[in-house]
């Protein structure tokens, strides 16, 4: 069985790749849902989160994600405390999906981690896919959601490896600013060729130069 490992900086399109892959019937790992599913009522992270953070559990006994990131954001330490908790647990669950893959026989399956990098996941992966947009276009992606702002942006870019770093390390990479036709055809031939050993030309053809920082 192949590991992909799917990641890229916030604002880069990594949910609609990932859904992408789920419609070419690839079984995903989504780090982020695990996450949520820890921090939900009965979820394995909550007594520990709740004690690390006092005042951040949520009245239907699961942990309320806007009052913790509020008391994370900004502070280095305490953001380090929480994944410290999260994380252990979040690749506790990557292996189980990956036992229950080699179980059903899986040719090949898809991790996606947005801090694939900054926790050292990509060891675990046969090839790495690093998704990537212009600057501008993240930056009008991401302030777009609810809550969003200029400060917690620069927050969240300051915690991930930066995007030409992700692409110089990546096996392939894949624009998601040129259309969602040209996202699907890179992703389908990096899969392609992970899977069979050939498939599509190479997607790492286009340069940075060549679509615009």
């Amino acid at each position: 069985m192949k590991v992909l490992g799917l990641t890229g900086s916030v604002g880069m399109g990594k949910s609609t790749a990932a859904a992408m892959l789920r419609r070419m019937r690839l079984p995903v790992f989504d780090a982020d849902r695990a996450v949520h599913r820890l921090l939900a009522p009965g979820g394995a992270a909550v007594a520990a989160v709740a004690q690390a953070f006092p005042g951040v559990a949520a009245a239907d006994g699961g942990i309320d994600r806007r009052a913790l990131g509020a008391r994370v954001f900004g502070d280095r330490a305490a953001l380090a405390r929480l994944e410290a908790i999260l994380h252990p647990l979040v690749a506790v669950a990557e292996l189980r999906f990956l036992g229950r893959a080699r179980a059903h026989r899986r040719r090949l399956v898809v991790m996606d981690v947005p801090l694939l990098y900054e926790t050292g996941r990509e060891r675990y992966c046969d090839a790495v896919a690093a998704l990537w947009a212009p600057r501008f276009l993240q930056r009008a992606r991401v302030l777009a959601r609810p809550g969003m702002t200029e400060a917690r942006l620069a927050f969240l870019r300051a915690q991930q490896v930066s995007d030409a770093e992700k692409r110089r390390r990546a096996d392939f990479w894949v624009p998601s600013g040129l259309g969602r036709a040209v996202t699907w055809r890179r992703l389908r031939a990096a899969a392609r060729r992970l899977r069979d050993g050939g498939g599509d030309a190479d997607p790492c053809v286009l340069e940075p130069e060549n679509v615009g920082e």
